[in-house]
Formats: C-alpha cells, structure tokens, sequence
C-alpha cells in the first residue's frame, strides 16, 4: 500500500483498521473506485474480495461469517437496483442479529456529472430509505471528510447488542475525488461497542434459585444460545437446552442437548 489519494483508498484503509478481512459483492459501476481500490491500493488482501454473482449472495456470505466467525465482514451493493436485490438477505440478517457492514455505491449524487439515462434511473435520493426498517443505522456521508464518522459508527452500532447489519452509502464521486490533503483515521479502540445490557440482579437471583430447585430444568433458548459466553451455564444438572424454532444454536455433542 502507498499513501492515500482518492476517497475509496481511505475507505480500503477504515476497512483494514477495522480488521475486515473479506468484503464479498456482485461488481458493479457506482463503486468502481471502491473495487479499484480493494484491488490497486489495497492488494485484495484485509479485506480480499469474494466475488459473487448476486447481491443476496453476498450478502448472505456475509451472514454466514457472522454466524461463524462472530464478527463482521463487509459487502457492497451496486446503487439502488443492487440495494433491492440484497434487501430480503439483508432483513434475514436483521431477523437473525447478524453484524454486517452493507456498503453500497450511488450517484453520482450531483446531477451535473452523470452520464444520460443509466444514472439516473439507477439513482435515489437518500437510498437508505429502501432498508431503513430493517437495518440498526444508516448514512450516506456527502463528503471525504465526513467518510471516517460514518464508518466508525456503522462499525460499532453493528457490533453492539443486539447486534445487526448496518448500511452506509458512498456517492460515487466521493470514491473518486482526489485527496487534497491527508485525512487522519479515527482510532478504532475508542470505538469498541458498550458492554450489552445487564438484567435485572433479582431476577436473575430468582431464576438461578428456580433452576437450583427444580428437578428436571430445562432451558429454551434465544440468540443467547448462539453466545460462547453462555455456554457454562450446560451444566449436568439441567435436563436440556434447547434453541428456540427461530433460533439457530451451534452443534454440540452436550449431554444436556437434545435437538
């Protein structure tokens, strides 16, 4: 890598910053200087590029390695007509507390520079308006400066519980513009998400009280059980554990698993 000098390179760096390590999309013009850069500034490596022939794909791999790895990886999602072909992949995600960063092309967003008909149709004004209801933040920062802010909090919203995808749009022209002077990156330490919600202490005092007394407990459930942190709780003395329909729980060889 060298020094910066478009907007997408700044972008290649936030994604390397943040430890990104696969961005996966279905090629398409609105984030050309997004792709260039993943490629020629960045190397395809942190994040490498996992090529995809859809945008539901995509951004179902991205579910996936949510899912396994615990983490986030990144997609991109060609303008509007990209945006509406990950929607049904990106409100599973949402259903499912899956972290994704959706990073999507548009524009260009000033009339003057685009080409007749193809951007035009292919181009909305606030395009996160398509998945608003089903992501935890979206933006669509107007400038190079504004990029560091709006990635950083997309990152951490993403990653805090309850986690989910999160989508940010970057106008064409913002990928492209030349830097004309360096733009410092945010220090991602700072930005780490906030320690999730804590229940009730008496609540939890009562539960383990009826736990302790019941004969054969048996414990339903919820995204909690997809959580490595929560797995001393499979002690010998439960019955079973058993994920909700709607839930999907690692495999375990657990005596007290029954599904």
């Amino acid at each position: 890598m060298t020094t910066p000098q478009y907007g997408s390179d700044l972008v290649v760096d936030l994604m390397r910053a943040a430890g990104i390590e696969y961005v996966a999309f279905n090629p398409g013009a609105t984030f050309r200087g997004l792709h260039d850069s993943i490629v020629n500034y960045g190397g395809n490596r942190t994040p490498e590029i996992i090529l995809c022939t859809h945008e539901e794909i995509a951004v179902s791999v991205a579910h996936g390695y949510a899912k396994a790895a615990g983490r986030p990886m990144a997609t991109v999602a060609h303008n509007i007509v990209g945006l509406q072909h990950a929607s049904m992949a990106i409100f599973n995600a949402f259903c499912d507390r899956a972290p994704i960063l959706v990073l999507g092309g548009t524009g260009p967003m000033d009339t003057s520079k685009r080409r007749p008909w193809i951007d035009w149709i292919h181009t909305a004004l606030v395009q996160g308006t398509l998945v608003r209801d089903y992501v935890k933040f979206d933006d669509q920062p107007a400038s190079i400066a504004a990029v560091p802010e709006a990635f950083v909090r997309a990152w951490r919203i993403a990653r805090t519980e309850p986690q989910g995808p999160v989508y940010v749009c970057l106008d064409a022209t913002v990928q492209e513009e030349r830097l004309e002077r360096a733009i410092p990156l945010p220090d991602l330490v700072r930005f780490e998400p906030p320690a999730p919600p804590q229940a009730d202490p008496q609540a939890l005092e009562d539960a383990a009280r009826r736990l302790c007394e019941a004969r054969s407990p048996v414990i339903l459930v919820g995204s909690l059980g997809g959580k490595p942190a929560a797995r001393p709780i499979c002690s010998p003395r439960l019955s079973s554990i058993s994920p909700t329909p709607t839930r999907g729980v690692r495999a375990s060889r657990a005596p007290t698993r029954w599904t």
